[in-house]
């Protein structure tokens, strides 16, 4: 369920990451790759914001900042643990004063081959951030691993098994109840299903749902199937190179897109019924480098309604009403 309306538990504003280049012998700075270039959004209590977009226009990158896995650039990020709680600048906190605040912001990693280590037991594995931070030890931490494995519908038994003995499936449910073990506020899902079978995706993507429900957490949920995008999510954020272009809620992203390059991917959602037909808009080229983006809009270069004006002048953010949001030239002229 939405919480617009309350206090964010978590307020983005202009975060930017650049990863400078440095070449020659003396290492000289000699550019930058803007991975997110400005980007703000908000995320309310126990509702899933979802960051959309082709691959390579930040969205991981955004989330990873959030958590200060990565140290931001430029920007602020808010963060509220309780409704009436006062704020915290995350972005100004040593990584000391930063760890309390890490019980609270967790990751589901996309590979759950690889966020697994092989060679530590899946009971350890969940158990390890209990024991870092001091919640618990000896038979009490066993019985959270437990519990905690049966939440996330896997047999208690499992504990004393390693990794390579699971599906992808399997791993990724040890990799939710891992980030679920210190009971977080907000969880950063970075492409947390794109690795799994159809069939597998939709048993997690259920599973994130109701553990919602139950512990009231909010997601920030990274994705590029914008099929999954529109079931799990209260509010979607499309990015381009390293910029939100346009975000609101999934029905006005989903029903009214606004922007060209929300148009665009969402044509090319295949329709379960073969009668029904949708405009497809082909997305000519490939997404620029962010080394050295295009001049005014970034989108120009593939947009097909392309102006004169789109190529020289960066487009306002234009209020659609209700919170929804668009940044193109063509939406001030309709104005």
């Amino acid at each position: 369920m939405s919480n617009r309306n309350g206090s964010p538990l978590i307020e983005v504003e202009g975060l930017k990451k650049y990863f400078p280049i440095h070449k020659g012998l003396f290492s000289r700075h000699v550019g930058d790759v803007r991975a997110v270039d400005g980007v703000s959004f908000r995320v309310g209590r126990r509702e899933t914001l979802s960051l959309v977009g082709e691959s390579g226009c930040g969205k991981t990158t955004t989330g990873r900042v959030l958590l200060r896995l990565l140290e931001p650039t430029a920007g602020r990020a808010v963060y509220r643990p309780d409704p009436g709680s006062a704020p915290v600048e995350l972005f100004e906190l040593s990584q000391r004063e930063m760890r309390p605040y890490r019980r609270d912001l967790q990751i589901i990693f996309q590979d759950p081959y690889a966020s697994l280590n092989p060679r530590i037991t899946v009971g350890n594995t969940i158990g390890e951030p209990l024991k870092v931070h001091g919640i618990a030890k000896g038979s009490a931490l066993q019985d959270q691993v437990e519990d905690l494995l049966l939440k996330v519908g896997l047999r208690p038994e499992i504990a004393n098994r390693y990794p390579h003995e699971f599906s992808g499936g399997q791993r990724q449910r040890i990799g939710i109840a891992r980030a679920l073990a210190l009971r977080p506020k907000l969880i950063v899902c970075d492409e947390a299903v794109s690795a799994l079978d159809v069939s597998i995706q939709a048993q997690v993507i259920n599973l994130l749902k109701d553990l919602q429900e139950e512990f009231g957490i909010s997601y920030i949920f990274i994705a590029h199937d914008l099929s999954v995008v529109k079931y799990i999510s209260d509010h979607v954020a499309v990015m381009y190179l390293g910029r939100i272009v346009e975000q609101g809620t999934t029905r006005q992203i989903f029903e009214d897109p606004r922007h060209p390059y929300t148009q665009a991917l969402l044509s090319a959602i295949p329709k379960p019924d073969p009668k029904e037909r949708r405009r497809h808009i082909p997305l000519e080229g490939d997404v620029p480098s962010p080394i050295h983006p295009p001049s005014g809009c970034h989108f120009h270069t593939r947009c097909p309604v392309v102006e004169d004006r789109c190529r020289v002048e960066f487009p306002a953010t234009h209020d659609l009403g209700d919170g929804h949001t668009a940044a193109c030239h063509l939406l001030g002229q309709q104005a």
